[in-house]
């Protein structure tokens, strides 16, 4: 039976965990998988620009042996041009997965259903799972334990916060969201995540005052105010978001030795400040870095059972 990485929220601890080891071995000897998925080919549907997610993707595949076909927004025009379903099912007799990085998260949904190869959420208005991924990799990496850190979210309750939460609370990691009252995430996120948290003896908690949520934290992650196609409320979320801004006060707040993390593109000045992301706690890059070999462990995972 074929798998999927829609969202975090799907994934037991144990499935995270797994591809966190993988994740180590890929990123320490990158040559010994050069070959894992030769001949597989992976399909990469984007309606939304990309960098990091493109790029890690294309990369990460071609090292691991295989090929991807980039179809940009206007080769496919999916859902208008031709059905999620159509597309889908044709890609399937083609590829061997897709990644799809899109506006609504049903889209992701209907693609994986209608597809018999693995899909691969790359980003949608719910969840942003390779991100987290990521994330929680760098995080170990840099604290060498998970157990009993608390991560702060200061910013948007948006995809990247949903995501966050989910693989916090699933591998028993602290997280404090602090957002502006009207922006907080879902309240089904922080209910589902709350079970989860429970059952791994961590906390799921949301704040109003960002300087509250940092206290003691061993980690500071925002993103950006206004995300893709939420640009014509810019100006009002910047009045909103103006105490959130993750600045040197802000991580005076936090532990000394506390990371600061940013899922990139940033906007500079807005809700990090040059200083701070440009600084020794910063690992915005190592971020970076990571969802490659983060990915690279998710196709193995999905393409080689």
């Amino acid at each position: 039976m074929k798998k999927d990485l829609i969202s975090i929220k799907d994934l037991k601890p144990a499935e995270i965990e797994g591809i966190l080891s993988l994740t180590a071995r890929l990123k320490e000897a990158k040559a010994r998988f050069s070959k894992v998925l030769s001949g597989k080919t992976l399909a990469l549907i984007f309606q939304k620009p990309s960098n990091r997610t493109r790029v890690s993707f294309e990369v990460g595949m071609y090292q691991l042996g295989g090929n991807s076909i980039y179809l940009a927004p206007g080769e496919i025009n999916l859902g208008v041009r031709e059905s999620i379903s159509d597309v889908a099912k044709t890609l399937s007799r083609y590829c061997d997965a897709i990644v799809l990085r899109t506006y609504e998260h049903k889209n992701v949904i209907d693609m994986a259903q209608a597809a018999s190869i693995p899909v691969i959420n790359g980003l949608s208005d719910f969840s942003h799972p390779c991100q987290a991924l990521a994330d929680i990799f760098t995080v170990k990496e840099k604290l060498k334990t998970l157990k009993g850190r608390t991560v702060v979210y200061a910013g948007d309750g948006n995809n990247v916060c949903h995501s966050l939460v989910f693989v916090c609370a699933k591998l028993g990691v602290n997280i404090n969201v602090a957002t502006p009252k009207g922006y907080e995430p879902l309240s089904s996120v922080l209910k589902e995540a709350a079970v989860f948290a429970k059952a791994k003896g961590s906390k799921v908690r949301l704040f109003s005052d960002p300087h509250a949520a940092a206290k003691g934290a061993d980690v500071i992650y925002t993103d950006v105010w206004a995300s893709m196609g939420q640009e014509k409320e810019a100006a009002k979320r910047r009045k909103a978001f103006k105490d959130f801004q993750v600045n040197k006060n802000l991580v005076a707040s936090a532990k000394r030795n506390v990371l600061v993390m940013h899922c990139l593109p940033a906007h500079r000045g807005e809700e990090i400040t040059s200083d701070v992301i440009d600084s020794a706690n910063s690992v915005v890059f190592d971020q970076a870095e990571n969802r490659m070999h983060v990915q690279k462990a998710v196709l193995i995972k999905l393409l080689k059972n």
